[in-house]
């Protein structure tokens, strides 16, 4: 069996692994845990806003000790950081402004990422734009624990139609995933009520309109010693 180590950035993230991705990779036989970074200092921050990469050399050392804990050779590890907000000493964060398309973007960063922890076990992922991107792709779900705002999510919908993925929707400071949702729905909270929607609208069909993240749960999947 596979060891598979996930390093994510934030509360929601570790949710999203530790309560649905770990048992769906566990029929192809891989023990997964989870482990949240360091995001770093910032004044007033919240306790349910807690997470993000903030810093990324703060990052760097809670990977490369986790490295060191486990350097046996059927150990994998591997990330769930968001593109969005991700902070400028990210690895290739400067060079990879030249890249128009996200998907192109995305990539870059990973391949500077992975070859700035420089272990072969590692592989990096980067979420397109951030998790709310995998609701997105179902938006509609949102009515199953939102009564009263039908005709916001309704609108909401329209306006993710637009998009040839969810993954597309971009990395505006008003117009990101999350703030889309919190426009239509003030009171949604990303840590107890992210993890509820993405169960309801299932990971194959997340899968089916998210093909970045797709990629990632393929390769996890396929994973060999």
């Amino acid at each position: 069996m596979i060891r598979l180590h996930i390093i994510a950035e934030g509360p929601t993230e570790e949710t999203f692994i530790r309560d649905l991705l770990s048992e769906h990779l566990g029929g192809f036989n891989i023990s997964t845990d989870v482990r949240r970074v360091n995001p770093g200092s910032k004044p007033k921050r919240s306790k349910a806003d807690r997470g993000g990469v903030l810093n990324y050399e703060n990052a760097k050392k809670d990977i490369q000790r986790w490295l060191r804990e486990d350097k046996n050779k059927d150990a994998r590890f591997t990330s769930m950081f968001d593109l969005y907000a991700l902070p400028n000493n990210f690895p290739g964060f400067d060079e990879a402004k030249k890249y128009s398309k996200p998907y192109e973007k995305v990539e870059y960063l990973e391949q500077a990422f992975g070859l700035d922890i420089n272990d072969y076990r590692f592989l990096p992922y980067i979420q397109l734009h951030e998790f709310e991107a995998l609701i997105l792709s179902e938006p509609s779900k949102l009515n199953n624990i939102f009564v009263g705002y039908e005709e916001a999510i309704d609108q909401l919908v329209q306006k993710c139609e637009g998009y040839e993925s969810p993954e597309l929707i971009n990395e505006g400071q008003t117009t990101a995933p999350s703030k889309r949702i919190i426009q239509a729905i003030p009171g949604y909270s990303k840590i107890s009520d992210g993890l509820t929607i993405v169960q309801s609208i299932g990971l194959d069909n997340i899968r089916s309109k998210c093909h970045h993240f797709n990629q990632w749960i393929a390769r996890l999947e396929n994973l060999q010693l």
